[in-house]
C-alpha cells in the first residue's frame, strides 16, 4: 500500500477501522471521527499548527487536498522568500528546525562535496532568493517525518486528498466540517471543539459564514499610503503555476508546442503604470522603481553582465554542491515575472472558472518554457535552448508543473485587530510617528511572533503593477488571528487580519509557519483554560500566561535589533 493510500483514507470505512482504538479520537459512525482539533489545509502554517498543537497533547486531524504536505514550500514548488537573519531568529524554534533537518536530509542521503558538507549553513541549490534553496520533494519528505510520529502513534491523523465540503455551523460556532475524498468521492464528518483554516484560499471562512475581506481596501478605509483610492474586491495579486527544470548541453528536449503559445507568445499585460511590452521577454517592470529593467537567462552558466541570471535565481540543485558526475545539470524553479497569471483569479468564482484560470495559467507556464527552448534570445546572439528539460519528478508531477498553484493572497478575516501599513511599512510608519523618532515596526502588546520581509506585491488582475516597498521587522499581533464574531474557528496562514498591503509582507513561508505555530498553541491553551481565544486576548492575566507559552515553545515575539 502506497503511504499516501495509508495517511490519506483510501476509503471511510478503512480510514475508520485504522482509527477507532486511537485515543483521544471518537469514531461515532462509519464517515465520522472526532477529535480534538481539525486543521483545513496542510501547508506550512497547517504543519505548524498541527505540531505546536500535537507537542500539547491534542488530537488532531489535518486535511489536505493535494497528495503532498507543505503548501507554498512543496506542492506549489517554491523555495522559502526569508529575511537575513533566519539562521539564528526571527522565527521560531521549529522552522529553524525544519531548515536544519532539511540540511540533514541532503547531508545523509545525497553525495555532496566534501566542503559543502563542512559549512553548516549551505545552500542545496545557491539560488539568490534565499539562503536555503531546496527541491520539494525534499522538504515534503522532511515535513512528513517531523509529523510522522504523532501519525504511527495515532495522535494525529492526515488526510491527504481531501477537500472540505461543508460545515455544520451553529451560531457562532462551527460544529464539524464535511471533508470530501478527491479520489474516491466519499465524504467523512470531522467534529472538534476548534477548527483551524490553513487553507491557501481562506475556504473555510465562506463555508462557516465567517465575515471575511478580499482584495483591496481603499485609502479612505485603512489610511494607508500605498492603497488605492477605490476599494476592490477583485484587485488580487497574481498567481503562478511554478515548474521545475534543467539543462542537457546539446540535445533536443523541445516539448510539443502548447495550445496556448500563440496566445501567450503576444500577450501584454495591461498595467498602470505600464509593463513595458509582452510578458514573454526578458524585459519587465523593476519591482521596486518600476523603470524597465532586464533580465538575462542563460542555463551554462556564463557571465551574464550586470543583468541577472535567471537561470540563478530560484535555482534548487546546484550540481557544483555535489561529488562530480553525481548530477549532469543545476535544476532551477521557475517563479518569474513571465508566469505571473493576470487574467482572473482562484476566490469567490464558480469551480468551472476557477479551473478555466488553472488551466489557462498551465499553458502560460508551458508557454514560456516553449519559448525559452525555442525563441528567448540568448546573450552569443542565438534564439532557444533546446536542451532544457522540464523535471516533473522534482515536483512529484508527471506535466513537470507544480502540483497546485502558488497563491500570494487568500481570504482574509474580519479581525479583532487589522495590522495596517503605518504598522509596519517602513514610509508610512515615518509619516506617523516622525522620521526621527522610530526605525522600527509597532510593538504590539498582543505578540505572539515575528517576522520580516518586504511589502511585496506582485501585478494583480485588476491592472495594478507591483508594489514594492521597504517594511520594517515587525509582530504578528494575536488579534490578527481573532476573527470578530466566530469563537472557534481560527486563521493560520495568509487569511490572518491583515489588509491587501501588509499581506505583502505577512505572507510568507517563515511567516505563515509562525501564525501556524500560534494558532495551535492558542487552541491549546484555550482548551486548558476552559476559555474562547478572544477572551485570552482580553483578559491581562491569561495573555500574559499565553504569551509565556509562546516564549518557551522557543517562539521569537520581539526583535533584538
Amino acid at each position: 500500500m502506497k503511504r499516501r493510500d495509508f495517511i490519506g483514507l483510501a476509503t471511510v470505512s478503512a480510514g475508520a477501522l485504522a482509527f477507532e482504538n486511537a485515543p483521544g479520537f471518537s469514531i461515532t459512525g462509519a464517515n465520522e471521527i472526532s477529535a480534538d482539533l481539525v486543521i483545513a489545509g496542510a501547508g506550512l502554517g497547517g504543519c505548524a499548527a498541527a505540531l505546536s498543537a500535537l507537542r500539547n497533547g491534542l488530537k488532531v486531524v489535518l486535511t489536505e487536498e493535494t497528495d503532498w504536505i507543505g503548501g507554498q514550500l512543496t506542492s506549489q514548488g517554491v523555495p522559502p522568500d526569508e529575511h537575513q537573519w533566519i539562521e539564528t531568529h526571527g522565527s521560531t524554534k521549529t522552522y529553524r528546525q525544519l531548515r536544519t533537518n532539511i540540511r540533514n536530509y541532503y547531508k545523509q542521503h545525497y553525495p555532496l562535496t566534501a566542503d559543502t558538507i563542512a559549512r553548516p549553513d549551505f545552500n542545496p541549490g545557491n539560488g539568490l532568493v534565499s539562503a536555503l534553496c531546496c527541491e520539494a520533494r525534499v522538504a515534503e519528505t522532511v515535513l512528513y517525518n517531523m509529523l510522522a510520529p504523532y501519525i504511527h502513534s495515532k495522535k494525529l491523523v492526515l488526510l491527504t486528498d481531501h477537500t472540505i465540503a461543508a460545515a455544520d455551523v451553529t451560531g457562532d460556532k462551527v460544529r464539524s466540517l464535511k471533508a470530501v475524498n478527491n479520489l474516491t468521492g466519499k465524504g467523512i464528518i470531522l467534529s472538534a471543539p476548534y477548527f483551524i483554516d490553513a487553507t491557501e484560499l481562506g475556504d473555510l471562512l465562506p463555508i462557516t459564514g465567517t465575515e471575511y475581506i478580499t482584495g483591496a481596501e481603499s485609502k479612505n478605509e485603512t489610511k494607508e499610503l500605498h492603497a488605492p483610492e477605490t476599494i476592490d474586491p477583485k484587485n488580487q495579486q497574481a498567481f503562478t503555476i511554478c515548474f521545475a527544470m534543467d539543462h542537457i548541453d546539446g540535445a533536443n528536449n523541445v516539448i510539443n508546442k502548447p495550445a496556448g503559445y500563440e496566445k501567450w507568445r503576444n500577450f501584454v499585460p495591461q498595467l498602470t503604470p505600464p509593463w513595458p511590452g509582452k510578458l514573454l521577454d526578458f524585459t519587465y517592470c523593476n519591482p521596486q522603481t518600476l523603470a524597465n529593467s532586464t533580465l538575462a537567462f542563460d542555463p551554462t552558466g556564463k557571465n551574464t553582465g550586470d543583468k541577472m541570471n535567471l537561470w540563478n535565481y530560484r535555482r534548487i540543485l546546484d550540481k557544483s554542491n555535489f561529488k562530480e558526475g553525481a548530477f549532469t545539470s543545476d535544476v532551477t524553479l521557475v517563479n518569474w515575472p513571465q508566469n505571473d497569471y493576470l487574467l482572473g483569479n482562484l476566490i469567490d468564482v464558480s469551480k468551472e472558472e476557477r479551473q478555466k484560470h488553472i488551466d489557462d495559467a498551465k499553458q502560460l507556464s508551458l508557454s514560456l518554457f516553449y519559448w525559452l527552448q525555442t525563441e528567448a534570445p540568448r546573450i552569443d546572439g542565438g534564439t532557444g535552448w533546446p536542451g532544457l528539460r522540464l523535471r516533473g519528478d522534482v515536483l512529484g508531477t508527471k506535466d513537470g508543473l507544480a502540483k497546485a498553484p502558488y497563491v500570494r493572497e487568500s481570504r482574509r478575516i474580519k479581525a479583532v485587530f487589522t495590522i495596517l501599513e503605518e504598522h509596519v511599512g517602513a514610509q508610512n510608519r515615518a509619516l506617523v510617528v516622525g522620521k526621527d523618532k522610530t526605525g522600527k515596526a509597532t510593538n504590539f502588546y498582543d505578540t505572539v511572533g515575528t517576522g520580516y520581509y518586504r511589502i511585496d506585491l506582485h501585478p494583480s488582475d485588476a491592472g495594478t503593477n507591483y508594489i514594492d516597498i521597504e517594511s520594517l521587522p515587525f509582530q504578528i499581533s494575536l488579534g490578527a488571528l481573532l476573527p470578530q464574531r466566530m469563537e472557534n474557528l481560527l486563521p493560520a496562514c495568509k487569511n490572518i487580519g491583515t489588509t491587501h498591503i501588509t499581506n505583502g509582507c505577512y505572507r510568507l513561508h517563515p511567516v505563515e509557519w509562525s501564525i501556524g505555530e500560534a494558532a495551535g498553541l492558542l487552541v491549546a491553551i484555550a482548551l486548558k483554560k476552559q476559555t474562547i481565544p478572544r477572551a485570552i486576548r482580553e483578559n491581562h492575566q491569561l495573555l500574559e500566561e499565553f504569551q509565556r507559552v509562546v516564549s518557551s515553545f522557543g517562539i521569537d515575539m520581539h526583535w533584538l535589533l
